[in-house]
This record gives C-alpha cells, sequence and structure tokens, in this order.
C-alpha cells in the first residue's frame, strides 16, 4: 500500500465486521494511524521482520496480506478483506502467494496463524492452504476491548513443499 492509499485503508478499517475480526487493529481508525502503518512497511521490510502486500482489483485496494513477526525463520501470515469482496476468494489466493513467497523467497522454516474463533471462515481458508490447527488462546482484542478465544495454527515448510509438488 502507499500513502495515496490510506484513505481507502481508513474506508475498509471502519467497518466493524471487517475490524472486530482483527486483533490489533484500534477501532475507531484514522487516516494518521493508516498513513503510519504504511511508513512502517519500509522499515520492517528492511528488517525483515514483516512483508505487507496490497491487495487491489480494478477499483483500488480491497485488503492486504502479510507475514509478519519473523522471527528465527518463523512467520505469522495475516489477512484482511473489504466486507464487500469477501467470499470471492481474495484472501485464499493471496494468502497463498504469501505462503509461497515466505517459504520460497524468505526461507522461512514455518508460519502460524490464527483467526478469532467467531470467524470460521478464515480458518476455512487456513485449511485450505494446509494449515494444522494447533490449540486456542485467550487474548487481548484491541478493536472489542476484551480478552477473545484465538484458534491458532501453524504450517511446516515440508508439509507445504509435499502439498506444492
Amino acid at each position: 500500500a502507499s500513502a495515496s492509499d490510506a484513505g481507502r485503508i481508513v474506508e475498509i478499517l471502519s467497518n466493524w465486521n471487517v475490524v472486530r475480526m482483527m486483533r490489533l487493529v484500534p477501532h475507531p481508525y484514522t487516516e494518521e494511524l493508516a498513513r503510519d502503518w504504511i511508513a512502517s512497511h519500509v522499515v520492517e521490510r528492511e528488517a525483515g521482520t514483516a512483508h505487507r502486500f496490497a491487495v487491489e482489483d480494478e477499483g483500488g485496494v480491497v485488503g492486504t496480506c502479510d507475514v509478519d513477526e519473523i522471527a528465527g525463520g518463523v512467520g505469522d501470515l495475516g489477512y484482511w478483506f473489504d466486507e464487500a469482496v469477501w467470499g470471492r476468494g481474495y484472501a485464499t489466493e493471496a494468502a497463498s502467494a504469501v505462503v509461497d513467497f515466505s517459504f520460497g523467497s524468505l526461507g522461512l522454516s514455518k508460519l502460524t496463524s490464527g483467526h478469532v474463533s467467531d470467524n470460521p471462515v478464515s480458518g476455512r481458508v487456513l485449511d485450505r492452504l494446509g494449515f494444522e490447527r494447533t490449540g486456542e488462546a485467550r487474548i487481548w482484542s484491541m478493536p472489542r476491548a476484551c480478552e477473545i478465544v484465538q484458534i491458532k495454527y501453524a504450517l511446516q515448510k515440508e508439509a507445504w513443499r509435499s502439498r506444492a509438488g
């Protein structure tokens, strides 16, 4: 995403149905927060701690997919999308590309991910990509301002390689 996408990102993250599924996004979300978040991408990429990708269609940004919290050969896969494009396969397609990038270009050995317990659709995306459920954790949700149950997943590089052929 570029600085010019800040307004669109605020629009998407102002939708409660989207932001309530996330753990670290303040609500309400502001253009200043969006600009700061976009500006942090270069620093994170250069440090090797995160790679974030805007997902676009003919109308512009519809969401993001990323691998972050990279350390010791492990990264965490995440994604969010405009409610208007839910159910169109964007999450599966983008996440699949980021998984390939993470294991291929970055050489990671393992990816983790998770979703809030009341978002099983996100879990089905992870299932399709070969992630295996590893458990549950109670975590703080910034937008909900309470603890939530997160379903945790992991994908080992070897399992990805055998699926990829």
